[in-house]
């Protein structure tokens, strides 16, 4: 009986933890406050950046995708637009600055497209940078990363913003990204931790990401998940580039919403574990950025714990009443985290009247998660391109 009540108490504490973790976090970075950048830049050691455009299948926004590239305030940058399994006899652009890449054999993977773009530079470029076939970019996308590269970061995270806002599952979309990109990015890397990776809108010295991946075949949803382990394992921060801003299509329907969030789903059930060797060598080499990160991977996508907690609060009812109200509390403050990240953000006033729709956002993900070991056979071509980042 003493064993059965030690695993009910441990289990809701690893469950418990994670309503509370974005505060603890938020209460870590006030304390600590902004790292002092200095750069280290001249302009002879500029980066030069491989902008790397991966599609599938689909290639409708390439156009608007390598036009918004075109017009970077950068000089030194060479686009290379990887068009796997598409056809692109429409396709046109401006050959001093766009590569265009069909290979001939069919890739199937992110990374796959990435080392075929890397094997067909025109020039060795000192940095790499990854955007998705849907995205646009801010002109001063690269300046803002170069912040960080200048001031001795080999990996950065930009912002990925919402493109769209016409639906509800758009509006509900953004509002999951903006929470992620303000604690698992600002508030995270602002903590003394690395940013965790989105799938686009991140770069990478070009020396880095072929050592973390070069060795790899890593195919479906989740290659964000294997890079970020490599680099953090070895013992590099990823810095958080708020100000380096990408534009990404969000998910507009219930049925690319199950599927999408089906892939990712078991992206999480299939690397989470990663999050445990992370966080004991951080432990074993007293390792602040390793540990921090570590606990980050743990954490199980938010409609999960969310549901468990709700779950956990009403069992309690008939069981504990002091436990119970304990379980209110913790979900109060993560409510609580939750609207701060919207109201530090710039958040558009639509994602605001979206949030009351929150419960069929989370009845969906309870169906994708019903679907998550089939995820494999889902195409990971969206009309999109290949967005297999995998924030849940």
């Amino acid at each position: 009986m003493k064993i059965i009540e030690a695993v009910w108490l441990v289990l809701q504490l690893l469950i418990g933890y994670n309503l509370v973790f974005p505060v603890v976090l938020l209460i870590i970075y006030s304390i600590r406050g902004k790292d002092k950048l200095v750069s280290k830049a001249t302009a002879a050691n500029l980066p030069d950046y491989g902008i790397i455009v991966t599609a599938y299948e689909y290639t409708q926004q390439l156009p608007a995708v390598v036009s918004s590239l075109l017009q970077l305030n950068y000089e030194r940058y060479h686009i290379y637009v990887v068009a796997d399994k598409c056809d692109i006899t429409g396709l046109h652009f401006p050959a001093d600055k766009v590569s265009l890449l069909r290979p001939e054999h069919v890739l199937g993977s992110n990374t796959r497209s990435h080392f075929y773009a890397i094997r067909n530079f025109i020039r060795p470029h000192s940095h790499l940078t990854i955007i998705d076939s849907d995205n646009l970019t801010d002109p001063q996308y690269l300046h803002e990363l170069n912040v960080y590269f200048n001031a001795g970061f080999q990996a950065v995270q930009g912002v990925r913003e919402a493109k769209n806002l016409d639906t509800t599952y758009a509006c509900l979309d953004a509002a999951r990204d903006i929470y992620y990109h303000f604690y698992d990015g600002k508030i995270l890397f602002g903590a003394g931790s690395s940013a965790t990776l989105a799938g686009s809108g991140m770069a990478f010295t070009t020396a880095l990401y072929k050592e973390c991946l070069g060795h790899l075949d890593v195919t479906g949803a989740g290659f964000d998940k294997v890079l970020q382990e490599g680099i953090v394992s070895r013992k590099y921060r990823i810095a958080f580039a708020e100000k380096a801003v990408v534009y990404d299509e969000k998910t507009t329907g219930s049925d690319q919403l199950v599927k999408q969030r089906a892939r990712w789903i078991n992206t999480w059930f299939k690397y989470f574990a990663l999050g445990f060797k992370i966080f004991f060598n951080g432990l074993i080499s007293f390792n602040w950025n390793q540990t921090l990160f570590g606990l980050v991977l743990l954490r199980p996508p938010l409609f999960i714990f969310l549901l468990l907690s709700v779950f956990f609060m009403f069992v309690n009812l008939f069981i504990s009443i002091p436990v119970a109200i304990m379980w209110f509390v913790g979900l109060c403050v993560f409510v609580a985290g939750f609207y701060i990240s919207l109201r530090k953000s710039e958040t558009d006033p639509k994602i605001y009247q979206s949030l009351v729709n929150i419960p069929k956002f989370i009845a969906f993900q309870v169906l994708a998660l019903l679907n998550a070991r089939k995820a494999n056979q889902i195409s990971v071509a969206t009309r999109g391109g290949q967005t297999d980042q995998t924030q849940i």
